[in-house]
């Protein structure tokens, strides 16, 4: 089993981590380590951030061992707001702490009559404790609800209704959103490369 520490404190993605890559045992990011840098113009390019950031703090501070670092960037691209938020959607409405106000938000943004294509897009950077990075992706297509639907998930799962589905990701059980969202498809992919 892999030692990895989890490049975030998102708790969400902490509980999706674990239950879609059960082989690995996660270290979690500590409330004392300072923010990771996310100033990359796209997934990938953060999600590298994220994971060389996390490595060099923990080789000086890290309180266990670890085998390796692995970081996600992951947003929602909306077609009608040309790809928004995107690398942006974790710091989409900085005003609003309450993700069913953001969701409002966002789609209140929406022009009328636009088109409600979109997709989640997950980019993974897996680095080693030696040795070079590596990224891995996945995407789901689907389209915005009109309104806010469901309490599972997190972030914009309760907007997002993924192609071939009429319920959101907010309303749909964990095993049919964890056989087919982005993040699943990225950990398929990061699983296949590891081995």
């Amino acid at each position: 089993m892999l030692k990895v520490l989890l490049a975030s404190r998102n708790a969400g993605k902490l509980r999706e981590f674990s239950e879609l890559l059960p082989d690995f045992q996660f270290a979690l990011w500590p409330k004392e380590a300072p923010e990771l840098p996310e100033t990359g113009a796209f997934f990938q390019d953060n999600a590298l951030q994220k994971a060389e950031g996390a490595r060099a703090w923990w080789r000086d501070h890290g309180p266990e061992p670890v085998d390796g670092v692995l970081a996600d960037d992951s947003g929602l691209c909306v077609d009608a707001l040309w790809g928004g938020p995107g690398v942006l959607s974790a710091r989409f409405a900085p005003d609003l702490s309450e993700y069913r106000r953001k969701n409002q938000r966002l789609l209140d943004m929406l022009p009328e009559g636009a088109g409600r294509g979109a997709r989640f897009v997950c980019v993974l950077a897996y680095l080693p404790w030696t040795g070079g990075a590596f990224t891995v992706s996945g995407s789901v297509e689907g389209s915005l609800a009109r309104e806010h639907r469901g309490e599972d998930g997190f972030g914009y799962d309760p907007i997002f209704i993924p192609a071939g589905h009429d319920r959101t990701f907010g309303e749909l059980p964990a095993d049919i959103k964890h056989s087919l969202s982005h993040r699943a498809r990225a950990c398929a992919a990061l699983r296949q490369r590891l081995t």
